[in-house]
């Protein structure tokens, strides 16, 4: 409920929270309920949902009044969201930076699997 959103943000620096990630669909616009009354870092999550598939949750997150800024990721974007969640936390832990960057890692890693993978394949259709 609009009370209940405006006493978590209210309450949630004293409550120990470094960030806030929100998810909201259609045109709703929870991010920015939840930005107006909180100064933590605000990340907006925008589900597909409805018949523009979430593009209304896009515009309605990203589209905010100066004074009240929301990091917005892509429709769908959730694990994006908590990893800038992480980014912004780790500025002052460097226990969790270290785990960022172990986490790109192993990004790169599969992706260089994957590459080798479809390297493999292309080269065994090409001897066809």
């Amino acid at each position: 409920t609009p009370d209940a959103a405006r006493e978590f943000a209210r309450s949630a620096r004293e409550r120990g929270f470094g960030a806030i990630i929100t998810g909201a669909g259609m045109a709703a616009h929870l991010a920015g309920a939840i930005a107006a009354n909180t100064t933590l870092p605000v990340i907006g999550v925008p589900i597909a949902a409805g018949a523009l598939a979430g593009v209304d949750a896009l515009y309605s997150t990203v589209m905010m009044p100066q004074g009240y800024p929301v990091a917005t990721v892509a429709i769908g974007g959730a694990a994006n969201g908590a990893l800038l969640a992480a980014e912004i936390l780790a500025l002052g832990a460097p226990e969790l930076e270290a785990g960022l960057r172990e986490y790109r890692q192993a990004l790169a890693l599969k992706a260089e699997q994957a590459d080798q993978e479809i390297q493999r394949a292309h080269s065994k259709d090409s001897k066809k």
